[in-house]
């Protein structure tokens, strides 16, 4: 992954993303596809599932299969300036590139949660059917309850990574039931459910690449015991909004988040022990000090 120095003066595109999580014998579990190495966004790159809002998801098609009204979705994501709709199809975003990234589908008929893999939607959702219209076929709502707001992340005008800007909204989830993850290997080439720690470690080794959203968010998961313990914290607080500054520290590049001396913003986004900030070192982004004090 190379760093990237081009100041990109476009308004940032409307991204939704899913933190899938699950309890595994060593602790919480996370899981990371890793990006066709030919894709123009962190190709090659391990991330969580997720993709650009399109205009579809907030259609009143789409929005009629909420298992929610979309006012209470609007007041759960805590952005008063956006419309409920506009809202709402953040979390049919998530969903729906979930599905066609990963497989996992977050849906419901009746009261219950749709425990089984759908293959076969998954794939006709790929190839480009309407989310709306499959949800209607099977009877079932969108299971907004499973998601759960976590952070916002904006790319910065001179981005670390890429030559694109999103304003990403992350959800954290947990994988229903019986449901397995499966990539679509097409977009996605690999999937891996790992721990954090395991994530991190990975990455120091040079094994995975990852951004600094995914770097900053494992170590943000690293503070949770299980999947209960994460999703009670996101249900508790408004998400936050990060975004990075870049700062040069002579020859070394640094991304800055709220809370570090050098970010306009001086109160904390993230819980501590997570840094406020990476250095590009070794061509790899990683805390001042190092991966030490969280993996060794």
């Amino acid at each position: 992954m190379e760093l990237n120095h081009e100041i990109i003066d476009t308004p940032p595109r409307d991204a939704a993303s899913v933190v899938m999580l699950r309890d595994g014998t060593q602790g919480l579990e996370v899981l990371l596809l890793r990006r066709h190495a030919d894709s123009a966004v962190l190709g090659g790159a391990y991330v969580f599932p997720g993709g650009k809002v399109d205009s579809a998801d907030s259609g009143g098609a789409t929005l009629a299969r909420l298992d929610r009204p979309v006012a209470e979705l609007h007041a759960r994501l805590g952005e008063p300036a956006l419309s409920p709709e506009q809202a709402a199809a953040f979390y049919v975003a998530a969903a729906r590139e979930a599905a066609e990234e990963s497989g996992v589908l977050f849906l419901q008929v009746g009261a219950r949660e749709i425990a089984t893999h759908s293959a076969a939607t998954c794939a006709r959702l790929r190839a480009g059917e309407s989310f709306a219209a499959l949800l209607a076929e099977h009877g079932a709502l969108l299971d907004t309850d499973a998601l759960a707001p976590w952070s916002r992340w904006i790319t910065p005008r001179r981005p670390s990574v890429m030559n694109k800007r999103f304003d990403t909204r992350f959800f954290l989830a947990a994988v229903p039931l019986l449901q397995e993850a499966k990539h679509d290997d097409h977009e996605v080439t690999e999937a891996r459910w790992l721990t954090p720690r395991a994530a991190l470690a990975q990455y120091r080794a040079h094994e995975i690449d990852l951004a600094p959203p995914q770097i900053v968010s494992l170590l943000h998961l690293m503070q949770y015991r299980d999947v209960a313990h994460a999703m009670q914290h996101a249900r508790s607080r408004p998400p936050p909004l990060i975004v990075p500054e870049p700062v040069e520290d002579g020859d070394t590049r640094v991304l800055c988040y709220p809370g570090d001396p050098l970010h306009p913003v001086q109160a904390r986004a993230l819980p501590e022990p997570v840094p406020t900030r990476v250095v590009w070192r070794a061509k790899r982004f990683e805390p001042p000090q190092g991966f030490g004090p969280w993996l060794d």
